[in-house]
């Protein structure tokens, strides 16, 4: 592999804004990008918000600290490793940037979405070398700057992240996947450079190869994992039934970002093990972010991501509707002022969402899709006039899918959106080569993310 060219101050020779890149920031919408309805012709499910704050605040149906006495930490425990559902988050940095109050009464017509509704790692790459140079090593400008070890993301003399979406900075799982992102699009800018790819063409080549690649994994490494390997493959083989915006037109649901995408809330897990053999710690308050990251704090991901050749890694939390106390009683750095101390448990802020943006009932979707509804007793909660969809999603993959996947109805929105996002992307893989096949290195007979982790490490 030759060595990258010492640049001079101020030259940017691998980082030439191409016109026809199928990256140019010039595709992102003009204006903010819109949510809309999967459902339009169902109603609004409109229910008491003490109902929803006390279900959701220390103490409710959505605290799982009573339930964790009963069975111990790792007694919840579901199939699929630690790891999986800060990929789904960061996927929702990717599309979705909503900066609406949470408890303010909101016209969702009006709500607008900060993000380009792509999965086209917007949350890394910004604007590019030439519209977010700080972002970007000034004597090889096709690579990301890292921070001075490699292990964390450049900051600013006051600890604040250089960093393509500071909620990637939020805490440490999420700050992890975002640095072993940079390093995988770093190892494989060394590798086209290996191969002869000019200087010229370094960076645009390296964020389409990143880019397709992320994508070929939420296809079919998450999602197989999260609503199984049959829904995605009928999907890809018929389109989506209820969400299939054409080319260029793609919107966010609300009844995605808002109560099934969320779906990831209940699989925190109560403690994690940052390395072999270390303490467990509790995601909040301990592994909040928003700083530098000491090096007796990194994250080993082979502990929450499984990895040939090493031991299995720590496992998601079953998804129960319950979530972990660190949920329940967020810190304020991640909050921020709250008029209310009940908005403090994410599971209030969950279900208040749902209500203001005006979803429908778990229950009805139900009906409409044709899957046999959940039955009181599966829902635990009274709700006197139907299930918030949020919450009935989780209730759902409890009874439905084990703990361990999404059922029918949370399964359904999930891959419909996914897979349309990707569809409706003119610059997308699925798009321009439905048939393309991943070109980078992998250790078993299908490409996944444990590939990419390898590859930046």
């Amino acid at each position: 592999m030759s060595s990258a060219p010492a640049y001079t101050h101020g030259a940017r020779v691998a980082a030439r804004d191409h016109c026809l890149s199928l990256v140019r920031a010039v595709d992102r919408p003009t204006g903010a990008a819109r949510y809309g309805r999967m459902f339009p012709d169902l109603r609004p499910l409109v229910t008491d918000p003490q109902l929803l704050t006390r279900a959701g605040q220390s103490g409710g149906v959505c605290d799982a600290a009573a339930f964790l006495d009963r069975i111990g930490p790792d007694g919840d425990d579901a199939a699929e490793a630690a790891g999986w559902p800060f990929f789904g988050q960061l996927i929702a940095h990717d599309i979705t940037a909503d900066r609406s109050p949470i408890g303010a009464a909101v016209d969702p017509e009006a709500l607008r979405n900060a993000r380009a509704p792509k999965l086209n790692l917007e949350m890394l790459y910004s604007d590019g070398p030439i519209g977010s140079p700080f972002l970007f090593d000034l004597h090889d400008p096709a690579k990301f700057l890292l921070g001075p070890d490699g292990g964390d993301v450049p900051r600013n003399q006051q600890g604040i992240a250089l960093i393509g979406d500071p909620r990637n900075d939020s805490h440490l799982f999420a700050l992890a996947l975002h640095v072993a992102l940079l390093r995988a699009h770093n190892g494989i800018v060394g590798w086209l450079r290996g191969a002869g790819v000019p200087e010229t063409d370094l960076f645009d080549k390296a964020r389409i190869t990143l880019t397709w690649h992320y994508q070929w994994i939420v296809v079919h490494d998450f999602l197989p994992r999260l609503v199984g390997a049959e829904l995605v493959e009928q999907l890809l083989a018929e389109g989506g039934r209820w969400f299939a915006p054409p080319a260029g037109q793609s919107y966010i649901p609300l009844e995605f970002a808002d109560a099934a995408f969320r779906y990831g809330h209940g699989q925190i897990r109560h403690t994690y093990r940052l390395v072999a053999g270390g303490p467990g710690r509790p995601l909040f308050p301990d592994l909040v972010g928003f700083g530098p990251v000491p090096g007796d704090r990194r994250l080993d991901l082979t502990q929450v991501f499984d990895v040939p050749g090493r031991p299995p890694a720590q496992r998601a939390k079953r998804i129960d509707g319950r979530l972990a106390a660190s949920l329940i009683g967020l810190p304020e750095q991640v909050t921020g002022a709250v008029d209310t101390a009940a908005y403090r448990s994410l599971a209030v802020r969950d279900l208040v969402r749902g209500g203001t943006t005006g979803l429908p009932s778990g229950e009805a979707v139900a009906g409409l899709l044709g899957v046999a509804p959940l039955a009181a007793d599966e829902v635990e909660q009274p709700w006197p006039d139907g299930t918030p969809l949020w919450f009935y999603i989780l209730k759902e993959a409890e009874h439905r899918g084990g703990g361990d996947r999404l059922g029918p109805v949370g399964g359904r929105i999930v891959a419909e959106v996914l897979l349309g996002l990707v569809r409706a992307d003119p610059a997308s893989y699925l798009s321009l080569e439905p048939d393309w096949q991943p070109v980078l290195p992998a250790a078993g007979p299908g490409f996944g993310f444990a590939d990419l982790l390898t590859l930046g490490s």
